[in-house]
């Protein structure tokens, strides 16, 4: 698994219209957020931080049992910590999700269950808030939030606590729903 350095730097590159990260002088990871949605902090080179470096072990941490490859993995972890980071604030759009009871306030990191009348994803918790949280897709295959319109692999949306669900992992090549 790829380990942080304090030689990562973030930047955008206008040229790609992108956050990047520069891991070295061969090696760029490009953010996968529009620049629509990032504050403006993100168009100024930056160091990749200790509390990102933070971020980005719990993140690595709370994923480690999911169904992915290793640069999965990774690409998972470091869309997290900029979405983090460098995500401007956004609003729920919880109408896209079923409220599955009371809900519960997850951690960070955490993997939850959100589901609608077309299926079911799994999501990890980004950034908690006191009824909300910024989460992000985790599964490979695209999740149907309508019948038009689609999220991918590693799209943040924020959403209320009552729509999710706790997950517990069953073992370590597949989850399950738990209550």
């Amino acid at each position: 698994m790829l380990k942080p350095s304090d030689t990562w730097s973030w930047y955008y590159d206008n040229k790609a219209r992108s956050l990047m990260l520069e891991l070295s002088m061969d090696m760029v990871f490009c953010v996968n957020l529009p620049s629509k949605v990032l504050i403006d902090e993100a168009f100024n080179k930056s160091k990749f931080s200790v509390d990102d470096a933070a971020s980005y072990e719990m993140f690595v941490e709370y994923i480690s049992f999911l169904p992915l490859s290793e640069p999965r993995k990774v690409e998972l972890a470091l869309n997290c910590v900029a979405a983090k980071r460098f995500h401007k604030p956004m609003l729920p759009k919880s109408w896209f999700f079923e409220s599955q009871g009371d809900g519960y306030c997850p951690a960070e990191g955490e993997v939850v269950s959100l589901k609608n009348d077309l299926g079911e994803g799994h999501f990890i918790i980004v950034e908690n808030y006191e009824c909300a949280s910024m989460c992000m897709l985790v599964d490979m295959d695209a999740f149907a939030l309508n019948p038009v319109k689609y999220m991918s692999f590693c799209e943040p949306v924020k959403v209320m606590h009552d729509r999710m669900a706790k997950l517990q992992v069953v073992n370590s090549s597949y989850y399950a729903l738990v209550g």
